[in-house]
């Protein structure tokens, strides 16, 4: 019996003794069934960091904390784990620990309450509180230590310290942001007024907050560092930083190049943002930098196109080129008005003058391009009236990819030193003279030339009117070559059946080859429609003057008696309704070659809306309206029902609505409200068609009522925007790329047309990987049975497709 007993307290000493070694060799974690008191601590494995309960300042609050143990003798504390719920007046009743389920908790033990608790849902099966020793304290299951399958970690909740190897930044997933927040004071660790965060409203920058006012800056990322950053003018580097950015997260990270060295960056209670290097020679924390280091960090100080300079007096100056805005209140050190170019701009002759030396701009109003050079960056800001500046997007070797500026340019200092270069629209007579002359002379050869050939042209034109003496209305302003009737006919085998194309209500439309062998597509008006001399007269008005890669070419026009006739490059691949709609075909339109088609629409709409000697609202656009050449190029085509826009002109009203219903915006279909923004709804109606293979007119899902529009817009707000896309085109490498076309689409179709980009935005989206808005609901996104596709209220006439173009007589 003695025996028993005295083998049985073996047992039970020797089971306390393997755990209390356990404890001992793993002194940097908490399992289920230990608890940490106040008094105790955890210490992580190279005894960097230590966690326990401490006393801010003179406070008496008990908090649970994490600061620097090994070689930093000042207790730093770097994070507070219940910031907001302290343990009152003294109480050492405090314990920390995990539950089975994952949870971990800090619980006061006098009254059995729980003071704080992580908002975890994840279940865990054998759950352990470790302590890294790069300061995050994470839940994890026992054997599994990968960072991305912890159940909770302290970096993702950052108080007023970042550390290396902390993110700062978003999921762009999840919607969870990393930013640290001041104190609110010495004594009480619970957010303060002050938040320290990466902003991607455009191109990341970082900002400081008092609440939503925004105090002072840094950015954008240029590749190297957020311009403006004190590191800067640090030679050599004592940091590798780096913004990382794909579809699902944008954050920000420093790591020290030295691991021996110890630094921090922390949001103090005034808003200063410090960071801060231990040095060990002289046992203390030394500042390495502080933002704001000036009065010229204040955020907008010097307001639009104004740049600060603290070696100046006044301090606020205009950018080269530029004037105040009002004399009288600048000189009365008021700069807040900001500063304005002397030479107002003009869009159309504008030019881009180069400033370097200075913090870039405010990015918030920004759009990125990764894959264009500097040339082309100037190209695309020329052709957008709304981008006032540009710049490399990446500074190194030599610079790559392009932002774009649109609007004022604001928050700018002066920085000795700072390589990366803006350029700035300017209006021409702000170049040099050399520039100036050039443009001069090429401007007067340009006329020259421009008035030799209308000279030319009205001479053939006067001579043609001569010999058939009949035109039916101003054939001298078309600026087209004049085909003979009898070449026409030839060339179509006399407008034989078996050469028609399709037909519509302004006529038929036939396959050609002239003489030449050059394949043509004749628009033949039907002599009883009258709604076709109309369309027939508003298209040759209006795409006689255009020329655009993306814009069907017109060759000519045929007019001799009563024929009427436009004659176009032939498309050989004809409609991309054609394709894109045909089980059988449309398996050739995989996911690159449908991008390709949504780009060239895009590009093709923004020379209508802004680039093109004339404004055209198009009025019609819609999938059996784009054509496609040999090599899939798009093109869009039938501009009859095409509106030109004055100069000034943003919008108008008609009472004779005409369109295809389906693609028609809802204030141009119910008030006969049409503008730019208009033909924006209608190529998000057709880039959803070109995503999901499916018209939006007739589409059917068992599981509700709504057409396409609706199908794609359910999808999105459940986070489930890839079940739309058509199977054959799903590629795990074109993923992002279909996300955001998904995205950029519903933008277009939102209800409201004052929330639908414009054209250029359009363009830039499509093109960079900026962070889009939320979409709003899209407008007419149930589908209406009163509308037949088969029929209009003007015509019976048969089409290429289900689709028809309709006009009501009245607006409703």
């Amino acid at each position: 019996m003695n025996r028993s007993i005295h083998i049985f307290s073996f047992l039970i000493f020797s089971l306390y003794s393997l755990s209390i070694v356990a404890i001992l060799s793993a002194p940097d974690t908490i399992n289920p069934n230990q608890v940490i008191r106040d008094g105790d601590t955890i210490v992580s494995a190279t005894q960097k960091f230590e966690l326990g309960f401490f006393s801010p300042g003179s406070s008496t609050n008990r908090y649970v904390g994490i600061w620097y143990r090994k070689d930093v003798t000042v207790r730093t504390p770097i994070w507070v784990v219940n910031r907001e719920s302290p343990l009152r007046q003294n109480s050492t009743s405090g314990v920390l620990m995990v539950k089975r389920s994952g949870q971990l908790v800090i619980r006061d033990e006098s009254n059995n309450d729980t003071i704080w608790s992580t908002n975890t849902t994840r279940v865990a099966r054998n759950p352990v509180v470790q302590l890294l020793d790069s300061g995050n304290l994470v839940v994890r299951e026992a054997n599994d230590d990968q960072p991305e399958n912890y159940i909770w970690q302290s970096f993702d909740y950052p108080t007023d310290t970042f550390l290396s190897s902390m993110d700062l930044g978003w999921n762009l997933v999840t919607g969870w942001e990393r930013y640290i927040s001041s104190w609110t004071s010495a004594d009480d660790p619970a957010p303060g007024d002050y938040t320290f965060r990466l902003d991607i409203t455009g191109y990341p920058q970082i900002f400081i907050r008092r609440g939503d006012a925004l105090q002072y800056r840094l950015g954008p990322w240029n590749g190297m560092r957020f311009s403006g950053g004190a590191s800067v003018r640090r030679n050599p580097p004592m940091f590798a930083t780096g913004l990382f950015m794909n579809s699902s997260v944008v954050y920000y990270r420093h790591d020290v190049i030295d691991r021996s060295l110890i630094s921090r960056i922390t949001l103090s209670q005034s808003g200063v943002g410090q960071h801060w290097v231990w040095v060990n020679r002289s046992k203390e924390w030394v500042v390495y930098y502080n933002l704001p280091s000036d009065i010229c960090d204040t955020y907008g100080l010097c307001g639009a196109h104004g740049s600060c300079n603290t070696n100046n007096s006044p301090a606020c100056g205009c950018l080269n080129r530029f004037v105040p805005q009002d004399e009288e209140v600048w000189a009365t050190s008021v700069w807040s008005g900001g500063c304005v170019r002397r030479a107002p701009l003009n869009c159309t002759g504008d030019v881009f003058l180069s400033y370097s030396g200075i913090k870039m701009p405010d990015s918030r109003f920004t759009w990125y391009n990764e894959s264009l050079n500097l040339e082309e960056c100037e190209d695309v800001c020329l052709r957008n009236c709304s981008c006032t500046a540009y710049s490399n997007l990446d500074i190194r070797k030599g610079g790559s990819g392009c932002l774009f500026w649109l609007g004022d340019l604001v928050d700018i200092r002066e920085l000795s030193g700072e390589p990366q270069v803006i350029y700035i629209r300017m209006s021409a007579s702000e170049s040099d003279h050399r520039d100036i002359n050039r443009m001069k002379t090429t401007t007067i050869i340009a006329i020259s030339t421009s008035l030799a050939g209308i000279v030319l042209l009205g001479l053939s034109l006067a001579l043609f009117i001569w010999k058939r003496n009949k035109n039916a209305y101003h054939v001298a302003e078309l600026e087209l070559p004049v085909y003979d009737l009898s070449t026409v006919a030839k060339a179509t085998n006399s407008f034989s059946n078996s050469n028609k194309l399709g037909e519509g209500g302004f006529g038929s439309v036939y396959r050609g080859i002239l003489e030449d062998g050059k394949e043509i597509a004749v628009k033949r008006l039907s002599a009883t429609s009258s709604q076709g001399v109309d369309e027939f007269k508003n298209e040759v008005i209006c795409i006689s003057k255009l020329q655009h890669r993306n814009l069907v070419k017109l060759l000519g026009c045929c007019i001799q008696g009563d024929e009427k006739m436009l004659i176009y490059e032939y498309m050989p691949n004809k409609s991309l309704d054609l394709i894109l709609f045909d089980v059988a075909k449309n398996k050739q339109l995989d996911w690159p070659k449908r991008f390709h088609i949504i780009n060239g629409i895009a590009r093709g709409l923004l020379y209508l809306h802004q680039d093109s000697r004339l404004r055209i609202i198009h009025r019609d656009l819609k999938a059996s309206n784009i054509l496609l050449d040999d090599d899939l190029n798009p093109k869009i085509s039938d501009f009859g029902l095409a509106r030109i826009f004055g100069g000034n002109e943003t919008q108008a009203n008609t009472n004779r609505v005409v369109g295809t219903y389906g693609y028609m915006s809802p204030e141009y279909a119910e008030k006969g409200l049409f503008s730019p923004k208009s033909d924006v709804y209608s190529l998000g109606v057709v880039v959803l068609e070109i995503v999901s293979g499916q018209r939006n007119r007739g589409f059917h899902q068992e599981d509700h009522h709504h057409n396409l529009l609706g199908h794609a817009w359910i999808l999105y707000k459940e986070g489930r925007p890839l079940e739309l896309v058509e199977t054959n085109t799903v590629d795990s490498v074109y993923l992002n790329e279909l996300r955001r076309s998904i995205h950029v689409a519903l933008l277009c179709v939102q209800q409201h047309p004052e929330d639908r980009p414009s054209m250029s935005m359009v363009v830039l989206m499509l093109g960079s990987g900026g962070v889009l808005p939320e979409a709003k609901q899209p407008g007419f996104f149930t589908e209406r049975r009163g509308f037949s596709s088969e029929s209009s209220t003007s015509t019976n006439a048969k089409r290429l497709s289900n689709e028809c173009t309709i006009t009501l007589l009245e607006a409703r």
